[in-house]
Order: C-alpha cells, then sequence, then structure tokens
C-alpha cells in the first residue's frame, strides 16, 4: 500500500506534530506559534518523548525534598495544565529521562534511559503516533538537538527516523496506513539576531538588559544562516507565558525568561523562528507559516519556490 500525503486545504484540515524531549519543552519552545494555528482552527499536537524524571527543580521556591521525591508525577501534573493552556492534544512515548551528565569525562549514560535506547526501537511510539495524527507539519529540533542535551540529540534522532518509516508500508504492518509528512521543521528559536533585538531594545526603553553578557561571548552566527520560516505570533507570547509557568518546577517566575517585558518582546521580535529540512511541496523563502504550500494558495512574488 502506497503511503499517503493530505496537503489539506482549510485551517479545520490542518494538523501540526510537536516532538519534544521533556514536560516544558513545548511551552520554550515554540508556544506562541502553537497558540497561534489553534486558535486558526488547526489540530496540534506534542509529542513528549519522556516524563523529565532526572530533569532539575529549577524553582527556587519549589526546591524542597518533598518536590524532588515526586518529581515525575508532578511534571506530569504540569504537563496537563500546559496542555489546557496552550489547547493541544498531548501524547507521551513513554520513554526514561536520560538526564544531563555533567563532569569531565562524562559518565556513562543511565542504563535504559532515552538518549541510550536503538533509535528504531525508540521511534516506534511515534511512527504510530504519525499514522493515527496524520500531521502534515512536525517539527523537533535540529542535529545538535538546539542545546547538547543528550535526549534533545535523541529528539531529533528519533523524530526523523520515525517521520521516515511513517511513510513506509514495510514497517508496522496492519498498524495505521503509511503517511507521509509534507513539511519537516527544525526549531530555531534561540539565536543571536533575536536575543540582539531584543537586548537592544531594553537599552532603548531604559532598561537593563538579561542578555549583554551573553552577546558579548556569542560568536556562532549558524542558526542565523539556517532560518527559513518567521511565524508571526506576538499576539500570543501571553499564551506562551501562561504555558512556561504552568511548569512551575522548570521556570523561576523571577528569572531571565520573563525579564523582557511582552510589549518589548512583541516591538523588537515579534515572530518564533524555523528552518524548513524536508518538504513535498512547492513554497518560498522565507516563508511566515508553517503550512505555506498546504493551504492551495498562489507562491508569493518575493522569492524563488523552493522544495526539498
Amino acid at each position: 500500500m502506497p503511503s499517503t500525503r493530505d496537503t489539506g486545504s482549510t485551517a479545520s484540515g490542518l494538523r501540526l506534530l510537536h516532538v519534544h524531549a521533556h514536560p516544558d519543552d513545548e511551552s520554550s519552545k515554540g508556544a506562541a506559534t502553537t497558540a497561534r494555528y489553534v486558535a486558526e482552527g488547526v489540530r496540534v499536537m506534542v509529542a513528549t518523548c519522556t516524563g523529565g524524571e532526572r530533569g532539575s527543580v529549577l524553582n527556587p521556591k519549589l526546591d524542597r525534598p518533598e518536590v524532588w521525591e515526586n518529581i515525575g508525577e508532578i511534571r506530569r501534573a504540569e504537563m496537563d495544565r500546559a496542555r489546557e493552556v496552550l489547547g493541544v492534544e498531548q501524547r507521551w512515548l513513554g520513554w526514561v529521562d536520560s538526564g544531563l551528565p555533567e563532569g569531565d569525562p562524562l559518565p556513562p549514560l543511565p542504563e535504559g534511559c532515552f538518549a541510550a535506547m536503538d533509535i528504531d526501537d525508540a521511534a516506534m511510539p511515534l511512527v504510530r503516533i504519525i499514522r493515527d495524527f496524520r500531521p502534515q507539519v512536525v517539527t523537533t529540533y535540529d542535529e545538535k538537538g538546539g542545546y547538547p542535551h543528550p535526549d534533545h540529540i535523541m529528539c531529533h534522532k528519533v523524530t526523523m527516523r520515525a517521520v521516515d518509516l511513517a511513510a513506509d508500508p514495510g514497517v508496522l504492518p496492519g498498524e495505521g496506513e503509511p503517511w507521509d509528512v509534507a513539511k519537516v521543521y527544525y526549531q530555531m528559536g534561540f539565536h543571536r539576531m533575536r536575543f540582539a533585538a531584543l537586548d537592544a531594545a531594553m537599552h532603548e526603553h531604559g532598561m537593563e538588559s538579561p542578555y549583554r553578557e551573553r552577546l558579548r561571548s556569542w560568536e556562532d552566527m549558524e542558526f542565523e544562516r539556517r532560518i527559513t520560516t518567521f511565524v508571526p505570533c506576538a499576539d500570543y507570547f501571553d499564551v506562551r507565558d501562561a504555558a512556561l509557568r504552568a511548569h512551575a518546577t522548570q521556570i523561576d517566575p523571577d528569572g531571565h525568561w520573563f525579564a523582557v517585558p511582552t510589549r518589548i518582546q512583541r516591538m523588537a521580535w515579534p515572530t518564533e523562528d524555523y528552518q524548513l529540512v524536508r518538504s513535498h511541496v512547492r513554497t518560498a523563502i522565507p516563508e511566515d507559516d508553517l503550512f505555506a504550500g498546504l493551504r492551495g494558495e498562489p507562491l508569493p512574488d518575493r522569492s524563488e519556490d523552493y522544495r526539498i
């Protein structure tokens, strides 16, 4: 049986799948984009690879023994609240958090953790999700995981592998019709251009920027060169922040995440940003919509058409 591809024609027929490593990643990476598409009537699902069982407690107000002892259960409850804020569907892949190894040399990964799994084995639950949900668009992290957490790097590998396997009729025969994802993106929100714009806007308004020291040592412009897609979503920054605060153990409400007022963010950098890495449809770069080429609209005149 050949794989199926549905390009969709209206927002009600469009489906977006975000694949994330831990609960809270869906709220710190691309959450305003998510809220925008949910408001437009797009079905959005979050697939969460692990339960965050080996995560830290990053909110000093919750850094208590009883929180550490129940961190897995607490993080699942936090994910429930964030899901309601964002208005998304959500599924767990069921794998175990690998933790963030520290030391020189780094210690071995914990036995049985997500990052130590066979990639094909780890991808199978996501293959089933893709075939069942049938998204036209999938987002995940780049090959470095966005930052070098082993679960983020594994999330990238598993997502890309699952996209391939979901379209292969020889994989999991009898478990859902094969599905060929039309477009795959890397989430690229943490790049120097954005932080420099926020830093400049803070100073223009007489405020102290939390990014000045970071920018002084930030010379790598790789992400900037890779960005293809800028999704306007400033109207949903408040929803993003509310979803992030739902993960109370993972965010310091008085920390750097909320140091830049929302009005400054809307003015200085009103988009969330992505790299298109796979596409079966024609589009034009730069894009302003993850579903560009999937809505039946003509290509804009601003650029050559683009297909991967």
